[in-house]
């Protein structure tokens, strides 16, 4: 794939190395070359694919600055695109892989808070908890903030959706709470009442 892989497009390039990675085929080269051939495509990319893209890379530990550069850069101006598994995939590579872009980090923030409501308890825990391990809330914008206080709100107004969570997401999101210092006191309860 290496020598054709300069004429893929953004979906051919998305679904090569979300299958290298649903597999955990790690290819050093390929991933190189994949990058190396986004980028200066990366504004042709729909928001699937860039959630795709990096989390692939996340998924075999391919570090890649340049490109998560350049897929913030691209993902920000088309981040109300982004549906909650997206924004949660893409957070969540960038969180992995210890690439901070609080731009997109805010960004993200303000595409998730209206649409919260639609995401499941794995995207709920994976996007706090991406964002408790980049401290994008320790240096807090009040956008991140008002991410986790949504989130909060979202949950404790229907407690009982909490009955359906899987116990690795119940603990994600008191992590996430308790690292981000957010005052989540009455969902902290809630989350460890639920556990009981």
């Amino acid at each position: 794939a290496i020598p054709i892989i300069a004429n893929f497009n953004s979906q051919d390039i998305a679904n090569t190395v979300n299958a290298f990675a649903k597999v955990d085929h790690r290819h050093p080269e390929l991933f190189d070359a994949v990058a190396k051939a986004a980028i200066p495509i990366i504004d042709d990319f729909n928001s699937q694919e860039i959630a795709n893209t990096v989390n692939a890379f996340a998924k075999v530990n391919h570090r890649h600055p340049e490109l998560f550069d350049a897929v913030a850069k691209a993902a920000i101006p088309i981040i109300v695109n982004f549906n909650s598994q997206d924004i949660a995939n893409t957070v969540n590579a960038f969180a992995k892989m210890g690439h901070r872009h609080p731009a997109l980090f805010d960004s993200v923030a303000n595409a998730a808070i209206p649409i919260i409501g639609s995401f499941n308890q794995q995207e709920i825990a994976n996007t706090v908890c991406a964002f408790a391990a980049t401290r994008a809330t320790r240096h807090a914008t009040q956008t991140s903030k008002l991410l986790f206080t949504k989130v909060s709100d979202a949950i404790t107004m229907n407690a009982a959706v909490l009955q359906d969570w899987e116990g690795i997401h119940l603990v994600a999101v008191s992590f996430a709470f308790m690292k981000a210092r957010h005052e989540g006191n009455e969902l902290i309860d809630l989350i460890g009442n639920e556990v009981l």
